[in-house]
């Protein structure tokens, strides 16, 4: 079974910075597009951000400019540094490992609030 950790999220400022990170244990990394999503209270999930085995990335149009996805293939890690933080990126996000077959992480908690 395919295991996507999170980590980094946590309360920040609005125009603050924070980098998600997602370890992905138990299968071949390298040959999955990841992707962040996020879930706000009272809306579906949305992808945020995907970056493909072949370093292709895709960002949601109210992030651009502002996140950036990226992966480290010899540490089975994939980042989103988010900066600019605005009170509306308040979420749940998600990490996912997509390929034939879709894994998703726990979900990690970032709140963006004065």
């Amino acid at each position: 079974q395919v295991e996507l950790v999170e980590s980094g999220g946590g309360l920040v400022q609005p125009g603050g910075s924070l980098r998600l990170s997602c370890a992905v244990s138990k299968t071949i990394f390298s040959l999955y597009t990841m992707g962040w999503y996020r879930r706000a209270p009272g809306n579906q999930r949305e992808l945020v951000a995907r970056i493909t085995s072949g370093g292709s990335t895709k960002y949601a149009d109210s992030v651009k400019g502002r996140f950036t996805i990226s992966r480290d293939n010899a540490e089975n890690t994939v980042y989103l540094q988010m900066n600019s933080l605005k009170p509306e990126d308040t979420a749940v996000y998600y990490c996912n490992a997509d390929r034939s077959v879709s894994y998703w992480g726990q979900g990690i908690q970032v709140t963006v609030s004065s």
